[in-house]
């Protein structure tokens, strides 16, 4: 098992969470960006820089990550894609992305796409508050405890 992480537009304080527990669970941690990231010392954390480019992360992401692996980004197209390879998905507000809901989610955020490319919706999601970042947390330990040890 292992955490990859798609840091481009991954909070700071997620970054922190993701940082103590793979430390805690001994789990190996892989951000993936097209800018430089500071990681800390860590044999478990590494820090893989990707070109700029449309995707180019999450394509990364989609090509390394297999069954069992955990996944943390806020990209539904991506989270779509490595759900169905047995992934277990986490957004960085704390939503877990299942089998179940994935392909409702996906046709959520085509609509809220299509919304604000015509102009009938504005702005973005409100910023990151405690309780996503708890809830975040919460489902971050929850399947780190259920992994097979």
């Amino acid at each position: 098992m292992q955490i990859w992480v798609d840091a481009d537009a991954c909070p700071n304080p997620i970054k922190e969470i993701l940082f103590r527990a793979a430390q805690r669970c001994l789990v190996p941690l892989t951000l993936v960006a097209n800018h430089s990231i500071r990681i800390p010392p860590s044999p478990l954390i590494k820090f893989r820089q990707v070109e700029s480019g449309f995707d180019v992360a999450d394509n990364l992401i989609a090509q390394q990550a297999v069954a069992g692996d955990i996944v943390v980004t806020g990209d539904i197209p991506l989270a779509a894609q490595v759900v169905e390879k047995g992934a277990q998905v986490i957004s960085p507000r704390g939503e877990h992305f299942t089998p179940a809901n994935i392909r409702q989610r996906l046709a959520m955020r085509n609509l809220m796409e299509e919304l604000r490319n015509t102009g009938e919706i504005r702005g973005g999601p409100a910023s990151l508050g405690n309780a996503e970042r708890q809830q975040f947390a919460n489902v971050l330990d929850r399947l780190l405890a259920a992994r097979p040890k």
